[in-house]
């Protein structure tokens, strides 16, 4: 558990899935709590690999008030054990497609719109809509919407979700119009798959998720999506490495 702040606090429990508590109200993203396996898929394109399990449990978590859900089409971000959970969840936000093809209690957020969740005790959490790349430019069509997300309110920290993106063009988005952050989630692990877009990035690596900590000016990033599938190219210590070199090792938060 990662204490940010009287208000924040961040819980990571592998792959992309984190809890995070913020100003009285409980976050999870893209919840994935399978036990490890290998994904096919039935048009022959290759699948995923899950190598290790998650840390909590769907019966760890406690109420959820809302999951920020990057996107619903791979197995990496919404398992069968996430599926399952959504059904309990009072809300997810997600991309508006996914939204469609996932009925029930969730909800899609276009580029930069907001919706406003109720604090105990008065007072609200704003969630607003970011941009996300799921690889390089022009990689919408392959690997589908994405959206990451910021939340503000009054006398809270700033924090950035990023979702699955691999662009710093992204990221300085986010920045103009809400940096510095305050604390950023940031999804890295420099995954690649080669036979699609030639093997290149899918979303961020170590050294781009230094770099993006510097353009948003965060004062404290938790990385998530650094561990437990075999497509992941990078872990742990390569991102204290490159934090290292960057000169931002006192901003890292790992477990």
């Amino acid at each position: 558990m990662h204490r940010l702040g009287e208000q924040l606090s961040v819980q990571v429990s592998g792959g992309p899935t984190a809890v995070i508590d913020y100003g009285g109200l409980r976050f999870l993203t893209d919840p994935t709590f399978d036990e490890p396996g290998h994904y096919g898929r039935p048009d022959g394109k290759p699948g995923l690999t899950k190598t290790a399990p998650a840390s909590l449990k769907p019966a760890d978590l406690g109420h959820i008030d809302a999951v920020l859900l990057s996107h619903d089409e791979h197995p990496d971000n919404l398992d069968h054990s996430g599926r399952k959970l959504l059904a309990d969840v009072p809300l997810t936000l997600t991309t508006p497609s996914g939204a469609g093809r996932l009925g029930g209690t969730a909800k899609g957020l276009a580029t930069w719109e907001t919706v406003d969740l109720d604090r105990p005790g008065g007072g609200v959490v704003t969630v607003t809509a970011a941009p996300a790349l799921h690889g390089p430019e022009g990689s919408e069509k392959v690997t589908g919407d994405v959206v990451g997300f910021v939340l503000t309110g009054q006398g809270l920290p700033t924090v950035y979700v990023s979702g699955d993106n691999a662009s710093l063009d992204v990221v300085r988005q986010v920045a103009d119009r809400f940096g510095p952050v305050d604390a950023a989630v940031l999804f890295a692990g420099a995954p690649r798959l080669k036979p699609i877009f030639d093997g290149a990035l899918l979303v961020l690596d170590s050294a781009l998720a230094a770099e993006a900590t510097r353009i948003l000016g965060a004062r404290a990033v938790v990385p998530v999506h650094i561990d437990s599938w075999d497509h992941f190219t990078e872990g742990r210590d390569d991102l204290v490495a490159a934090f290292t070199a960057a000169g931002l090792a006192d901003r890292l938060r790992l477990g």
